[in-house]
């Protein structure tokens, strides 16, 4: 069997090498972009059409804050006009003795001027103002929180084409020995050592290796165009994982213990930042309009030149101070102050329950990283017992002990084994991205 397995691994090596020469030989213009874990979870972040929304969404919410500031700003207007006119005083109703025309004109006028106004005392809106700036503060946490997001996304998408690939290389290592135990199987039965049916099964375990094989190349090419789409690249060129899947993919700084994890997450999570902005919003807006019962004040200013012709043109100003009370409305703005109480009791039970949230995923994630710890252990215990079975199977099939019926329950046992360490080391990474997302640390996973 020494013999045998041995030579199940010069042929895979063997195909990998040839598979990595035809990849060489390739032009260059087609070959895939590899990423690396840490390259994948960068261009996610900053490049996935979440995260590129997310800055949309900030600019937005900066931009009307902007707006609200322009209600404190001095407003200067200009305006020019020609006119020419006539009147009718009658009509006016100015009495005329019957000698004299009801029309006069036309008259000539011409006109130019700017207008300066500013908002002296306006508390109300120096208020909403600030609301604005909240709803940007909160508007810059949600795009953290959206490229947080996106980092994970692109960490998971870079696992699973990772795993897809680790599949297809178990799939061939799988064909590989298929291969090697029919070979066994027929020299068997040409020396009279076996019956025919012998080398059927190791036949029918080749033909499914094969078309396991298939399957697996589909899934990670599959993977691949999540993985294009997951980091927002272009899904007729997807990427290759540039490493393997391994027990340190997906390496993080997040703390494993409960405490540190949870003080981080409270600091470093970018929707309870957000959260907490709104809620000041909403606090905000219900104080400015409790506010609009106060008076308001504003000055205004105007200069101009006015004549009938610009040659006799004169200067003309005018100042003024305006005072506005509000005295009733109707009962709108008692309205209004009641809807956004409630609003500021929705945004408090919002952060009261992101909060139980983000200790729910702490939690969860650290039970997560544990168990697939543990896992990871069996699964890598119960690859080298399986590995043992088919070279114990191999060898007394050979001996001619036992028929090839326990080889392929043994090869059997190998390919789920194989499989099941895959997707230990697929759980134990997975586990580390939900830790690092939950400590608000994803777009540091390398």
């Amino acid at each position: 069997m020494i013999r045998s397995w041995g030579g199940s691994l010069a042929r895979a090596s063997l195909a990998l090498a040839l598979a990595a020469g035809v990849a060489a030989a390739a032009p260059a213009a087609d070959a895939p972009v590899r990423l690396t874990l840490a390259e994948a979870v960068h261009t996610a972040a900053a490049e996935s059409p979440e995260a590129r929304i997310g800055t949309f969404k900030s600019q937005q919410a900066s931009r009307r804050a902007f707006q609200s500031l322009a209600a404190l700003l001095p407003s200067l207007a200009g305006s020019a006009s020609t006119s020419n006119r006539t009147f009718n005083l009658r009509a006016q109703g100015f009495p005329l003795p019957a000698s004299l025309p009801d029309v006069i004109g036309p008259i000539d006028n011409v006109d130019a001027r700017v207008r300066v106004t500013q908002t002296v005392l306006d508390l109300p809106s120096w208020l909403q103002w600030r609301a604005a700036a909240l709803g940007s503060a909160a508007g810059r946490a949600d795009r953290d929180a959206s490229a947080e997001s996106a980092a994970q996304a692109g960490a998971l998408a870079w696992l699973r084409a990772a795993r897809g690939a680790a599949r297809v290389d178990a799939r061939r290592q799988d064909l590989a020995l298929a291969l090697e135990l029919l070979h066994l199987a027929r020299e068997q039965h040409a020396a009279g050592a076996s019956p025919a049916i012998d080398t059927t099964r190791a036949s029918t375990q080749v033909v499914a290796s094969r078309s396991a094989l298939l399957v697996a190349e589909n899934e990670v090419d599959r993977a691949r165009l999540d993985l294009a789409r997951a980091v927002g690249l272009d899904p007729s060129r997807p990427p290759l994982p540039a490493d393997s899947l391994s027990d340190t993919s997906a390496a993080t700084d997040a703390p494993t213990d409960e405490t540190a994890a949870l003080a981080m997450a409270r600091t470093r999570r970018p929707e309870l930042s957000a959260q907490v902005a709104r809620l000041q919003r909403s606090r905000t807006e219900r104080r400015a309009t409790s506010l609009e019962r106060l008076p308001r004040l504003d000055a205004a200013a105007d200069w101009g030149l006015s004549g009938q012709h610009t040659e006799d043109w004169k200067d003309t100003r005018s100042y003024s101070l305006g005072l506005t009370l509000p005295i009733v409305d109707g009962g709108r703005r008692e309205a209004r102050i009641a809807e956004q109480s409630a609003r500021v009791g929705e945004e408090a039970e919002r952060d009261r329950d992101l909060r139980d949230q983000v200790l729910a995923e702490v939690r969860a994630a650290l039970l997560d990283l544990a168990s697939n710890r543990e896992q990871r252990l069996v699964a890598a215990e119960r690859l080298r017992l399986a590995e043992e079975e088919v070279a114990q199977a191999s060898e007394r099939f050979t001996s001619g002990v036992a028929g090839n019926i326990e080889l392929i329950d043994a090869q059997v046992s190998l390919l789920r084994a194989r499989d099941a360490e895959i997707d230990a080391r697929f759980g134990l990474a997975a586990a580390r991205v939900a830790l690092a997302r939950a400590a608000g640390m994803a777009r540091q996973l390398r």
